[in-house]
């Protein structure tokens, strides 16, 4: 049988609110460990005679708290376990031991295995006296949050929110910059000292752009968010963005909107998704911002249509996704590994085939050419469908081939418009042509509709300057001849080279 070990908690920080039966506790002790001697209790245990060990020695020597955590729990554990049988080991820790004390939480995971017996007694957490000293009611709705790794997707502002672990200003500051991914720089905070020590209590009521130009941050700091039910601090989360969707097709929400089906917002879609391309094209975030905004709109419409159904709703989609960007990135996620991009790409399309086969499919019988979209724009179609086929070794050995076939496509479309072919053999000359411009675009490493993309924008570029040259001679381009014209022509194509 090992040594008992008892952790209790050392309040708030006012000493007249230790309970009797931990201070008789600390009393019989064989021996007290506190993990930081930087308390206001401490002052009151010396003065009772009780003597103790702290371990603020490990915040200097280690360089990171989880380091610091882990220490103290093997130094308790290894003292328990040398320890005469039936002593009593106390560990004492601020506030609650259940709240916010890592160590305590590990103690509880490896004290059964150790076989060590664990008692904890609880004590006034930090929680208790922001209630008070702060005046909300945490069944309005409460979070508690550990600066050290607070991330901006678990602020809720609807809910009162509590921020723990602000040591210092370094992490105040950090606390602020994701504070402020989603409240406005103006919203009113409270940082709060020692509350409810005497003497020591201070707080103070800032905006949150102010949050690390206070002073004084220390062991017993806290920041305190006021819930709001104000649009404008709920603007910036999603689930505002899913209720304002659900409103809209709501019997009481905007008849063209309840009136949409998949259908309808088909061409929707489709004209979105080229919109944010331009915004790519053009390299204009602001715009593609809000382009972006007009794109997932669309992609709600659908979800909300189908949770209407009961099929499915948004966090299905999204839970889907997580899942399938997991499991089809091991080298991030698992044991695999990808040096490359390369073998990147080659762990992703294996882990494509594993999840067919998981769903009970099977990928080997599938035609090589499958997975490429329907109603993909023909040119990138043509694109797709030959890296395909190139995978099976069904492709050219080289760019000059390409460009000998590119020929032969060249002088079959010019006989078939010199013998007065059908329009319908010539236009299966001309797609001849371009499906065989799309191999080429592949064997130089480019991309076929970014290629024709940037000659449309050059073509539309070289045609407004002629018509503002035509202009600024007081003509138009309807009234110009064809050599007028290419002679401006010429000469836009010469400034884009001084340009």
């Amino acid at each position: 049988m090992t040594a008992k070990l008892t952790v209790v908690g050392l309040g708030s920080g006012n000493p007249d609110r230790l309970t009797l039966g931990i201070v008789k506790k600390l009393q019989t002790a064989s021996a007290v460990y506190v993990r930081t001697a930087e308390h206001p209790a401490m002052s009151a245990l010396r003065e009772l005679g009780i003597e103790s060990v702290s371990f603020d020695g490990l915040y200097e020597s280690l360089s990171s708290f989880p380091e610091v955590y882990e220490a103290i729990t093997e130094r308790l554990l290894e003292t328990a376990k040398n320890a005469p049988e039936e002593t009593e080991i106390v560990y004492a820790v601020p506030g609650h031991p259940m709240v916010a004390e890592s160590a305590v939480s590990k103690l509880r995971e490896r004290c059964p295995e150790a076989g060590i017996a664990l008692t904890i007694l609880g004590g006034e957490s930090f929680l208790d006296e922001a209630f008070v000293r702060l005046g909300f009611d945490p069944i309005e709705g409460f979070q508690l949050l550990d600066a050290s790794g607070i991330r901006s997707h678990q602020l809720q502002p609807e809910l009162h929110t509590l921020i723990g672990q602000i040591y210092d200003g370094f992490t105040a500051s950090e606390t602020k910059l994701c504070l402020m991914e989603m409240y406005p720089p103006e919203y009113e905070v409270v940082v709060g000292h020692a509350l409810g020590v005497e003497g020591e209590e201070r707080i103070h009521r800032v905006p949150l752009y102010e949050l690390d130009r206070l002073e004084g941050y220390g062991n017993l700091s806290l920041v305190y968010i006021p819930a709001s039910r104000e649009e404008t601090s709920r603007r910036r989360t999603f689930a505002r963005l899913h209720e304002i969707v659900g409103i809209l097709r709501s019997p009481e929400g905007c008849p063209w909107d309840r009136e949409q089906t998949h259908d309808s917002l088909r061409k929707n879609l489709i004209e979105e998704t080229y919109e944010v391309l331009e915004t790519i094209d053009q390299d204009d975030p602001d715009h593609m911002r809000e382009e972006l905004g007009d794109l997932l709109l669309q992609i709600m419409l659908h979800a909300q249509m189908e949770e209407e159904l009961g099929t499915f709703n948004v966090y299905d989609v999204i839970e889907g996704l997580n899942d399938k960007l997991i499991f089809r990135h091991p080298h991030v996620f698992g044991d695999m590994s990808a040096s490359d991009a390369g073998e990147a790409l080659q762990n992703w399309e294996g882990m494509k085939a594993e999840e067919k086969r998981r769903k009970g499919l099977q990928p080997e019988t599938e035609s090589a050419l499958s997975g490429v979209p329907r109603d993909l724009p023909a040119l990138m179609k043509a694109y797709k469908l030959q890296k395909k086929a190139s995978k099976v070794g069904f492709d050219w050995d080289n760019s000059t081939d390409v460009l000998a076939k590119i020929r032969e496509e060249i002088d079959e479309l010019q006989e078939a418009i010199e013998a007065g072919a059908s329009a319908d053999e010539q236009i299966l000359e001309l797609g001849d042509l371009l499906f065989a411009s799309a191999n080429l675009a592949r064997f130089i490493g480019a991309d076929p509709e970014e290629a024709l993309t940037r000659t449309n924008r050059k073509f539309v570029s070289r045609f407004h300057y002629i018509e503002e040259r035509l202009r600024s001679a007081g003509t138009r381009v309807e009234d110009s001849s064809l050599e007028e014209m290419e002679r401006l022509w010429q000469e836009a194509k010469t400034q884009e080279r001084k340009g």
